[in-house]
């Protein structure tokens, strides 16, 4: 075994061509990103990752059906615009929008080092998804952002190794969660950009 970040597809490695963002590599690497949640160790987060694993599916489904019109993020919009139910194209909007809160919140953890989890998880939840939610919705948040763990535990867990190996230094994984989440906002960036430029969100 190796410590989490070396178990998962990177964004790093997700292809980006002049077609788009590359659909397979895409969902791979999302679901490595759910996982980082059981490092959080906390209940108060499966409703964020059960949004996510479901908008995943929806994404993939669509995928299965028509592979050769859904070869990248970008393909799969264009194509599904024609039909009554645009299920993947929502459901990558809200994807788009459960990563990039997750992307924020890690990129507050790794520029302020003497900041709590809690503290990085809530901002970057208030500067993304939160005008999305409802009453309801913004509570759950609220609950699951007091269940951070502290930094000092989550970053541990990032660099043990599960099967009982050496930790990899804190030096290295700073470095391999900072190219993941450079990448992860630039796809994020791009792909809200070409929604937005399409109109492609309107109506969800």
């Amino acid at each position: 075994m190796a410590p989490y970040l070396e178990t998962v597809k990177s964004f790093a490695d997700v292809p980006i061509t002049d077609a788009g963002v590359d659909t397979v590599a895409f969902l791979e690497a999302s679901t490595g990103l759910v996982g980082l949640f059981d490092l959080l160790g906390s209940a108060a987060f499966s409703p964020v990752q059960s949004d996510l694993k479901g908008n995943i599916t929806k994404v993939r489904a669509r995928y299965d059906a028509a592979p050769e019109k859904s070869a990248t993020l970008e393909e799969l919009v264009k194509n599904e615009q024609g039909e009554k139910k645009r299920t993947a194209t929502e459901g990558l909007m809200w994807l788009l929008r459960g990563l990039s809160f997750t992307c924020q919140a890690l990129l507050n953890a790794q520029a302020n080092k003497n900041e709590e989890l809690s503290t990085a998880f809530t901002k970057g939840y208030e500067n993304t998804l939160k005008k999305f939610h409802n009453f309801v919705v913004k509570g759950i948040f609220a609950v699951a952002m007091k269940a951070c763990p502290y930094r000092k535990d989550f970053f541990e867990k990032l660099a043990a190794d599960p099967a009982g190996g050496p930790a990899v230094p804190q030096e290295k994984v700073e470095e391999d969660l900072a190219k993941w989440l450079a990448a992860l906002d630039a796809i994020v960036k791009r792909m809200e950009a070409f929604y937005e430029k399409g109109g492609y969100g309107k109506g969800f």
